[in-house]
């Protein structure tokens, strides 16, 4: 058998099992390419040969293992590989931190235009998990110094494994803090995909979910008291001209209900995508006083 007539069975199967896809892709043949590919360690851009390649014995055992165990334990195909890919970089992922799958990558890819009036010198990555967001946004500005921050120490193990993989430890480094307690100086720009997800609406998430930490996931008064804190807590780490970015996801409803007057603007993705906010330093600074926490 060869590459292309597995992906063909192993996308099949995962289409019959039922499997949930929002950890990297939306469908079952992208889902079996992924875990071929990774798995194989084959070339996404390789073109037809990649396809006609033909498998062993061991390889396909294995392959078939791997399958089993995304469709019996609804495991991510990120954690079964050890890689996810985010902004078209490559990450090493496993149970330490949440699988990459922010829109923030299509912003990173457009360098945060039109959020920034330059390329920012100092740029922090909160609740960073494995550090994705941090890196690619040290790649796309190449002379920004960049801190990662979590109060993960697992989860920032695996950020400093990535910061090796992408040659940046010059420029990129890891702080363990909660929140903004370990950190010091201001940032042109802080990014931030935190815990937003209510205890109610976390029961209710498929099987695929129950296999990341609740750490970076789980937030309470209906998701928002981590991003609220973060607002409240970002203007004295913000330069003057400083911009918080900030992914709140599905909670961006119930953050708009109870400030319906916060003035940020809530940005649009051409690959999909919600729940992300932009807000000015000035902005933060306005309402600081208003935010409840």
């Amino acid at each position: 058998m060869n590459v292309g007539e597995y992906i063909n069975e192993v996308a099949s199967r995962f289409e019959q099992a039922g499997l949930f896809y929002g950890h990297g892709t939306d469908n079952a043949d992208d889902e079996a390419l992924y875990l071929v590919f990774s798995y194989l360690g084959l070339d996404y851009a390789g073109g037809e040969s990649q396809f006609e390649r033909s498998l062993s014995e061991q390889e396909l055992s294995e392959l078939r293992q791997l399958a089993d165990r995304r469709i019996d334990e609804r495991v991510p195909v990120a954690y079964l590989v050890g890689e996810a890919w985010f902004a078209g970089l490559p990450f090493h992922s496993d149970a330490r931190a949440l699988v990459p799958r922010s829109p923030l990558a299509e912003l990173i890819l457009n360098h945060y235009s039109p959020l920034l009036s330059e390329p920012p010198a100092r740029v922090l990555d909160l609740c960073t998990g494995g550090g994705c967001i941090g890196i690619a946004s040290a790649v796309v500005f190449p002379d920004a110094e960049v801190d990662l921050a979590d109060i993960s120490v697992d989860a920032l193990a695996l950020a400093e494994q990535n910061i090796r993989r992408h040659q940046l430890q010059s420029r990129v480094k890891t702080v363990a803090s909660d929140l903004f307690d370990g950190l010091n100086g201001r940032y042109d720009l802080i990014v931030s995909n935190p815990p937003y997800v209510s205890a109610e609406e976390v029961m209710g998430l498929p099987a695929e979910y129950a296999h990341e930490p609740s750490l970076g996931l789980l937030s309470d008064e209906e998701g928002l008291l981590i991003p609220l804190q973060i607002m409240r807590q970002a203007p004295d780490f913000l330069t003057e001209q400083g911009v918080l970015v900030l992914e709140v996801g599905y909670s961006w409803e119930a953050l708009m209900s109870r400030y319906p007057d916060l003035p940020v603007i809530w940005l649009e993705f051409e690959q999909g995508g919600e729940g992300v906010m932009a807000i000015t330093r000035e902005s933060l600074i306005r309402v600081q006083s208003m935010i409840r926490v």
